[in-house]
């Protein structure tokens, strides 16, 4: 699925994105909003990087992260509910119109968490509940990166179509 394609079927079910990033430091964004119109559909993004943002910025537990660390599903849960939570009641928007989505994950070169390189989590969170998708990617850390993304736009649009 493209992002075109993604963005359209969100706008027709009168959705909006919501979206956490950490191992895709932005570009899931970056990817969306390269396609015209995209400001009708996505909200914003918050790259929470270290630790913790995805705390402060999420709302992520932080004894989740102390005790299993940021490459893991239930973190990558949180992320895409907080994200949701936050933009929606930020911008005075009702819940069920909005999309979280989370990546987190291990881009490399080493390991992390005791993930190995490639261990990526993408959740996308909305009116029907919350999925979370485990992934391994193989290639360096930009090939695993464009894959996290590819994914997330898949899953998106796997998540719409339930």
């Amino acid at each position: 699925m493209s992002a075109a394609d993604l963005l359209k079927q969100l706008e027709d079910k009168g959705l909006k994105l919501a979206i956490a990033e950490s191992l895709t430091g932005g570009m899931l964004c970056s990817e969306l909003v390269s396609v015209a119109g995209a400001s009708n559909v996505v909200l914003g993004s918050v790259v929470a990087y270290q630790t913790g943002l995805k705390v402060s910025a999420l709302g992520v537990n932080p004894q989740l992260l102390e005790s299993n660390g940021a490459v893991d599903p239930e973190v990558a849960v949180q992320m895409a509910e907080g994200i949701r939570s936050r933009m929606s009641l930020q911008l005075l928007l009702a819940t069920e119109s909005v999309i979280g989505v989370s990546t987190t994950g291990v881009a490399g070169p080493d390991v992390q968490d005791g993930k190995p390189v490639g261990t990526v989590f993408i959740s996308v969170a909305g009116k029907h509940g919350v999925k979370v998708w485990e992934e391994h990617f193989e290639g360096d850390r930009t090939a695993i990166r464009n894959q996290s993304v590819s994914a997330a736009i898949a899953h998106i649009g796997e998540y719409l179509a339930r």
